[in-house]
């Protein structure tokens, strides 16, 4: 199964953990994970996904202007219906504890629903997201550059754990729902 991540990362923090929800995503058997920056990042690739994973930083709560923009090309394939039933998640960065990491992963989702995607978020039984995550994909606070705060750079840790974990859940859904599609096509 095929899994694409996309990410705008301006500070480097949203890349890293982009390649940590790769990460999490290569560990599940069959998983051929794709990883690009949104500069690079082609929407008619994502027609040939089973997996559709996307993030960036935060900026007042709301998605990048980057993904944003590579966001609004994807009008052809949403008029076409080629994203429909594809499984979805996201994640984003911010530069504090309540710099609206949720406002974004909510604002991050809407497009993928109006795609007729189906999203995976991460649950409360996973430890980790209990104290520090969300329901709604991973949202990190990222260490402020040449300071020395030991808060941020202990929850920024956790974040890329949360990544991983995300990029495994997704990797998973899409394995399970790629063989109740081939399932049912032998049946008919």
């Amino acid at each position: 199964m095929k899994i694409y991540i996309v990410f705008d990362s301006e500070a480097g923090h949203t890349e890293q953990l982009a390649r940590s929800v790769a990460k999490g995503a290569e560990r599940v058997e069959g998983a051929e994970v794709f990883i690009n920056h949104v500069k690079k990042a082609n929407v008619n690739d994502l027609k040939e996904m089973d997996a559709i994973i996307w993030g960036c930083p935060g900026h007042f709560g709301t998605i990048s202007s980057g993904l944003k923009e590579w966001i609004d090309k994807l009008g052809y394939l949403w008029a076409n219906g080629k994203l429909v039933d594809k499984v979805g998640a996201v994640f984003c960065t911010t530069a504090t504890i309540h710099g609206g990491s949720e406002a974004t992963l909510l604002n991050l989702i809407t497009p993928m629903l109006h795609q007729g995607m189906m999203i995976v978020g991460l649950p409360a039984n996973i430890p980790e997201n209990a104290l520090y995550g969300s329901y709604y994909g991973v949202g990190v606070t990222s260490p402020v550059e040449d300071a020395n705060d030991t808060l941020s750079q202990s929850l920024f840790a956790k974040g890329l754990v949360l990544g991983e974990t995300l990029g495994t859940r997704v990797a998973n859904a899409a394995a399970i729902y790629a063989a109740g599609k081939a399932s049912r096509a032998t049946k008919e």
